[in-house]
């Protein structure tokens, strides 16, 4: 039987676990508080991210790292992106040598600019061919709820690919393969900031041709980005783009929408950390991807604009205005 490991027991490394165990692996899901690890393994829930949901028996919950990895065939990385970099040094002794890491992570470190894969094989010393990423539409308590979705995992190795597709793939649940691990990683990443956009536009009061017009345009920069960073432009019109863009910016379940609609409604970035429980990582990831473009010389002008309404205090309404005052130009 497969064995996995999910590092982090937020919303969706949870409901993965549960993907994981549906599809018939034996499943640890670690947590960093005890108090959390020793709930879901008392409750079979974890009340605290998704309550009402039941967890398979083949789920087990520590707060032992060394535990949950122990001979696991698959590591699934599902902590916030910018936290990475010093968990991981915390585990990289632990991975099992020839286990698969798979990222669930949506973001662009901030500093490097580096992708999560990228941070990944820079940390633990993993091969490239070790490391895959899973994105697309994925609202983690739909998928707990097993409506049905489709996802993507991207790697470099084509075997280990489809090896992680078996591993989690089930009646509810089905994962595609695709070797676009570029692709895949900046459309996660770039559409969480485009999300915060539109989710500003629906505090604002604006409708559905807003909201289209956002994702439209978030699509385009997020693939002008990806062809300068090498990635695969057909990979922007499947699930990992266009399928998760979508998701994100019009479902009230997105972190990053409801952050940016609070936003449109008035209230301050610090107001609406306060408020919520959960990392919307568009926030912090809007200022690395806005560094990888300009270092690479690619306009991403509602990037810029959603920098500068969560880092430098300019209004979302005055954002809108901006936006739709460039200089016209052929699409």
């Amino acid at each position: 039987m497969t064995r996995a490991a999910v590092l982090g027991a937020g919303s969706w490394g949870t409901t993965f676990a549960k993907v994981l165990a549906d599809a018939g692996c034996d499943v640890m899901l670690h947590a960093r508080r005890a108090e959390l690890a020793e709930a879901i393994a008392e409750k079979g829930e974890n009340a605290e991210y998704l309550p009402g949901v039941r967890l398979p028996s083949k789920v087990r919950a520590t707060a032992e790292a060394g535990e949950a990895l122990a001979d696991a065939d698959i590591v699934v990385l599902a902590v916030p992106s910018q936290s990475l970099r010093v968990n991981l040094e915390e585990w990289a002794a632990l991975l099992p040598r020839e286990s698969s890491l798979l990222s669930l992570m949506k973001g662009i470190e901030l500093g490097t600019t580096k992708r999560m894969s990228e941070v990944i094989c820079e940390v633990s010393g993993a091969v490239p061919e070790r490391v895959a990423v899973l994105s697309g539409p994925n609202l983690a308590r739909e998928i707990a709820e097993e409506q049905p979705a489709a996802t993507v995992i991207a790697c470099a190795d084509a075997d280990r690919a489809t090896a992680l597709q078996s591993a989690c793939h089930t009646p509810y649940f089905r994962p595609y393969t695709n070797p676009d691990m570029v692709g895949c990683e900046l459309g996660g990443a770039v559409k969480n900031v485009i999300a915060l956009a539109a989710g500003m536009a629906e505090g604002l009061g604006f409708g559905d041709n807003t909201r289209a017009s956002l994702i439209t345009r978030g699509l385009a920069e997020t693939a002008r980005l990806g062809l300068a960073l090498g990635a695969e432009l057909t990979t922007f019109a499947g699930l990992a783009g266009l399928g998760d863009l979508v998701a994100t910016c019009s479902s009230p379940l997105s972190r990053n929408r409801t952050f940016g609609e609070k936003l449109g409604r008035g209230m301050t970035v610090e107001e609406v950390q306060e408020s919520t429980r959960q990392t919307a990582e568009g926030v912090k990831s809007c200022r690395s991807v806005l560094d990888l473009a300009r270092a690479h010389g690619v306009d991403v002008p509602i990037t810029e604009a959603v920098v500068r309404v969560c880092h430098e205090g300019e209004s979302p309404a005055n954002m809108v205005k901006e936006i739709m005052s460039r200089e016209a130009k052929p699409e």
